[in-house]
């Protein structure tokens, strides 16, 4: 038999009904908040005696506004890019070196954010050579001839609204 269940009889085996009935209204009166001095137990409280202890500090913790340097843009051409290599690192930067089976960048095709030359551009799109990454800055763009197909398929498997659906040239047998 639970707490709860005993405590009921022994209520019933001390109070009268009227008591009883007293007992419910002062309850009720407790579980609605309407007697601010008396508060039920929180068994919350008790388990976790932390949780949401608050506080907030006196001063603010920043009296004025900081004031931020603004430095120049890094600059976004391939040569300058390359020199501030060589120079942090005591060597030249390097071209792409490809394996003997992987597919070669155009060489039409450069960087359109710093303007390297084929030489420092990879494909990163895997097998569909849908991207291109550039060594020197780290952009991934797409190439020409990617845009181009993609582009072409859109535009072909696209219905358009002077083509009939398949649903409407079907004949009713």
């Amino acid at each position: 038999m639970s707490k709860t269940a005993r405590f009921v009889i022994w209520i019933c085996s001390k109070f009268t009904q009227n008591e009883i009935q007293q007992i419910i209204a002062g309850l009720l009166d407790v579980l609605e908040d309407r007697n601010p001095e008396v508060k039920p137990k929180d068994d919350f409280k008790e388990k976790h005696p932390n949780c949401r202890n608050f506080s907030v500090d006196p001063l603010a913790p920043l009296t004025e506004p900081q004031h931020v340097k603004e430095e120049p843009p890094p600059s976004r051409d391939w040569r300058d890019l390359l020199a501030s290599y060589q120079k942090k690192h005591g060597k030249p930067f390097s071209p792409v070196k490809y394996q003997a089976d992987s597919p070669r960048v155009p060489e039409h095709t450069c960087c359109p954010s710093c303007q390297a030359p084929h030489a420092y551009l990879y494909y990163n799109g895997g097998k569909k050579r849908s991207h291109l990454l550039c060594k020197v800055c780290g952009e991934r763009f797409q190439s020409r001839e990617a845009r181009d197909s993609a582009k072409a398929r859109q535009s072909t498997t696209a219905p358009t609204a002077s083509t009939p659906s398949s649903r409407g040239n079907r004949e009713k047998k």
